[in-house]
């Protein structure tokens, strides 16, 4: 199983502590909440390959997830668009790619808050990351939002990186949301409620 080269040394801690326990105290009921502990951060930190789908002037999901919004927007840096709001459990994979063919021009972060993501205002108050990409489909805008069990947000760009579509960026650890701000005419394949896989679902088809 791959793993996100950012989670390598917490699990090295977890899984000595769960080898120190096992010395110290075999059988007991702490030790095999360590082991479940080490298994569980495998398994958060999981990174496996993705296949980007064939098609023609496709954009795909930034995260792992459920739509839980889709609604009009308008950033500086997109103009008016289509954000489409992804929330990440804690067992998502929490790697984020990107959508297209792209060169990253524009990283910002915000200081905030850590109020539940799925709070209508979580999107304007809480930690965030911005990430604007150039395209030939025109500006496209992820933003990776930290909530109540996040605890760090990691963006592995930097602006004049280009990538290609699919390609990881970043992550968010323990749970969080994923907005995309998409051109505001794209013929959309995904609704509220749908569950997506970054790199690989879909989001919509753009008009060129």
């Amino acid at each position: 199983m791959k793993l996100a080269k950012e989670g390598l040394l917490t699990i090295i801690v977890t899984a000595v502590l769960a080898v120190i326990f096992t010395i110290l105290f075999p059988g007991r009921l702490i030790t095999i909440a360590m082991y479940i502990l080490c298994g569980f951060v495998l398994w958060f930190y999981r990174d496996p390959d993705r296949v980007f789908p064939e098609g023609e002037n496709i954009l795909t999901a930034p995260a792992d997830g459920k739509i839980v919004e889709i609604e009009p927007a308008e950033h500086p840096f997109t103009g008016a668009s289509l954000k489409i709001g992804i929330f990440m459990t804690p067992i998502s994979v929490h790697i984020n790619r990107v959508p297209c063919e792209c060169t990253v021009e524009y990283i910002e972060h915000v200081p905030g808050r850590k109020i539940p993501t799925f709070a209508p205002k979580a999107s304007e108050v809480n930690e965030r990351n911005y990430v604007g990409l150039r395209t030939s489909y025109g500006p496209i805008l992820i933003v990776q939002i930290a909530g109540t069990m996040a605890r760090r947000i990691v963006c592995r760009v930097k602006c004049g990186d280009t990538l290609n579509a699919g390609d990881r960026y970043g992550m968010i650890k323990f749970g969080s949301k994923v907005d995309i701000y998409l051109p505001a005419d794209i013929k959309l394949s995904v609704k509220t409620g749908d569950n997506v896989y970054a790199g690989v679902t879909i989001l919509g088809v753009v008009k060129k």
